[in-house]
């Protein structure tokens, strides 16, 4: 499994479509969102790293909410794409639609 990470609207979906040549069918995109509703992590991160691509928009490198369940969805959030960057062979990093790979290497498409 590719999992690839980033800031929002910085080019993961461009990068794992035009560049990897994935079809979106076999991409688990905005994964995060699944961590919003799911309180089993280890599980959903299993599911998850049976894609091809899975695609998470980093969340925790901003202001930390007042609310409390958004603090709790961020938590997760950020327990989950740890998890996946685990199982992962290869982790990607797009910023400003430049990948960096921070483990594993580059994929070619």
């Amino acid at each position: 499994m590719i999992f690839i990470t980033g800031p929002l609207f910085a080019g993961k979906r461009r990068y794992a479509q035009e560049v990897l040549g994935f079809p979106p069918d076999s991409i688990a995109e905005e994964a995060q969102e699944l961590a919003r509703t799911e309180t089993d992590i280890e599980a959903l991160a299993q599911r998850l790293s049976e894609s091809p691509v899975v695609i998470c928009t980093e969340i925790g490198g901003g202001v930390v909410p007042v609310d409390p369940e958004e603090r709790a969805f961020r938590e997760r959030a950020g327990r989950l794409s740890v998890l996946l960057a685990k199982r992962a062979q290869t982790v990607v990093r797009v910023w400003c639609g430049l990948p960096e790979v921070l483990k594993g290497e580059m994929p070619c498409s």
